[in-house]
């Protein structure tokens, strides 16, 4: 399946991911990050297995990312 990775440490905020994709991303209240939500964290890196219907929407949010920090694999 695919997947998702977020390098949250490199994230400005802009929240143009949430705002296109809602059921999958949030914006910290703590910090202002976005948060890649029920994924797992492997020393700072953000990974979610996804089915393939997503995939789509989530290569709009990769390639609108203003520092590319969202890869698809």
């Amino acid at each position: 399946m695919p997947k998702i990775i977020h390098y949250r440490n490199k994230c400005i905020g802009c929240g143009v991911c949430y705002e296109q994709q809602p059921a999958l991303w949030r914006m910290s209240k703590k910090d202002g990050k976005a948060t890649l939500l029920r994924s797992i964290n492997k020393k700072g890196i953000f990974q979610l297995t996804v089915p393939g219907d997503v995939m789509e929407p989530s290569k709009a949010i990769a390639k609108a990312c203003p520092v590319n920090i969202i890869k698809l694999v």
